[in-house]
């Protein structure tokens, strides 16, 4: 958005603030197009707003870490309140070296973008059988059904593919099979895995639900490992048959890794299950528990971890059926004076609070706050993409969304960040990131001496590979082995 656009905006959303704090945000493209809207979730679950428990779903699958022990990440995060101990930059952030607009601004910190993207990848969906969809044959169902899916692959077993010696036909096996005859499991466990999630639902309900997946597994192995580049051919455990593991396919395996591993994570934010949270006269949410991350703490996050730690993080919004559990890439923020609206550096920005004027937020102010100003802030994420065989992956290939948030921030007698409101019911809810560092790693992965050089996978190595892989845990071993050989494709068999 241009300057003059930004403006409009906020003149727009000064003229009636109340249908602006309803709005959906507008989202954009790499292109600048406007992005179609998009969803996992049916109509009727958007209608439901199902898509709220359906996140916080996915959500009860991060764990982290409290004295050493893992524990379920809604075990130690029963609610929050505006810049309380669960909701600190401090929290989240690799460092918080600017607390102030004018130490951002004089850093050249109102915009900035990751010298590398995370990678898009699938969400792996559960209905289609996740890690075990044939993504790449053509006669796989396209239909999201499990039970249709499932009896494909029954009717057409990867054993009895790989007993023919087709490589085309082995090339366009899934990515469980794949690493199933890598490793020599001939009652393929990883695979079985797979489509024991979707039975289960589908025993219990009838059906799967199209938006249950992997997407907390992706998005943290979208920077915590690094890209797979190329296709890569390893020898199967057989030491006869070739597999080529493309770049969608090792991704698919990466995100597993950090789907079902326990890893300490650090994550700012709250739960709120409510369908309907209580609002006031203006639109804002008045539920503690659902007034979600404080704008003070989400542009001290944002500003911090982007653009000074140069290191993403994952918004959880919750509150958008279209996505949760999205990496950032980047931020561009533009200050703009909370009673005209006009956009421009801190100086002309930052207002005291007593020449605010009537302000729809003064119930909710702190007591410390001497000073406003607002933020337009357009943040880019990256999101979800199709898994397909191709022969270089790179940015390119990445599918980036943009996004507008506009909130204000309270400053102290220091002109330091202490919190603020946002403007919008829409907006991050739950932010998270491992630390840096953080290996997501199997226990079958502490007893699998030695190297990966050439050949076949070791010997221990596959024997731990198939008894973590009745877990659903892919041996980290291999899985960076794989990313490694992909980013040297000169490296094969």
């Amino acid at each position: 958005m241009t300057i003059e656009e930004i403006q409009q905006r906020l003149q727009a959303a000064a003229a009636n603030p109340l249908a602006f704090m309803k709005q959906r945000p507008q989202k954009w493209d790499e292109a600048g197009e406007p992005a179609p809207v998009e969803s996992a979730f049916s109509a009727l679950d958007i209608e439901r707003k199902r898509f709220i428990s359906g996140g916080d779903d996915v959500r009860r699958s991060i764990f982290a870490v409290e004295d050493g022990v893992v524990v379920a990440l809604e075990d130690v995060l029963p609610g929050r309140a505006p810049f309380e101990a669960n909701d600190r930059a401090e929290n989240l952030a690799d460092t918080v070296a600017h607390r102030t607009v004018e130490a951002m601004e004089a850093a050249g910190l109102q915009a900035a973008r990751l010298p590398e993207n995370p990678w898009s990848d699938d969400y792996w969906a559960i209905c289609t059988g996740q890690l075990g969809k044939r993504y790449a044959d053509p006669r796989f169902p396209q239909n999201m059904n499990w039970e249709e899916s499932h009896h494909y692959v029954l009717d057409h077993t990867a054993a009895d593919i790989a007993a023919t010696g087709d490589a085309a036909a082995i090339d366009a096996l899934s990515p469980a099979e794949k690493y199933d005859l890598l490793v020599g499991d001939q009652g393929f466990s990883l695979t079985r895995y797979m489509w024991e999630q979707g039975r289960y639902y589908f025993e219990k309900n009838g059906e799967v639900e199209t938006w249950m997946g992997i997407c907390h597994g992706w998005a943290p192995a979208s920077y915590m490992l690094g890209r797979p580049t190329r296709p890569v051919t390893v020898l199967a455990a057989d030491e006869k048959t070739n597999i080529t593991f493309h770049p969608a396919d090792i991704k698919a395996l990466a995100s597993q890794l950090w789907a079902r591993s326990r890893t300490s994570s650090r994550f700012i934010g709250g739960r709120c299950n409510d369908k309907d949270p209580a609002e006031d006269a203006n639109g804002r949410v008045t539920s503690q528990r659902c007034f979600d991350t404080n704008p003070g703490t989400w542009h001290l996050a944002v500003v911090n971890q982007i653009g000074v730690a140069k290191r993403s993080f994952i918004i959880d919004a919750t509150y958008d059926y279209e996505v949760w559990n999205q990496p950032v890439v980047a931020y561009d923020y533009q200050l703009f004076h909370p009673v005209t609206r006009a956009v421009g550096p801190a100086a002309g920005c930052v207002v005291p609070i007593s020449e605010l004027g009537e302000d729809r937020f003064k119930a909710y102010r702190s007591p410390n706050a001497r000073f406003i100003v607002g933020v337009h802030m357009q943040l880019s994420y990256i999101a979800e993409t199709n898994p397909r065989h191709q022969a270089v992956d790179g940015a390119d290939n990445d599918r980036v969304r943009r996004v507008e948030y506009v909130y204000d921030l309270e400053l102290d007698a220091n002109r330091q960040i202490i919190g603020g409101e946002w403007h919008q019911q829409a907006h991050p809810d739950f932010l998270w990131t491992p630390a840096p560092g953080i290996k997501a790693i199997t226990p079958a992965d502490r007893f699998s001496p030695g190297t990966w050089s050439q050949g076949t996978v070791p010997f221990l190595w596959r024997i731990g590979a198939r008894n973590g892989a009745s877990q659903g845990l892919p041996l980290a071993r291999i899985v960076e082995g794989l990313i490694a050989r992909s980013r040297r494709a000169d490296l094969v068999g």
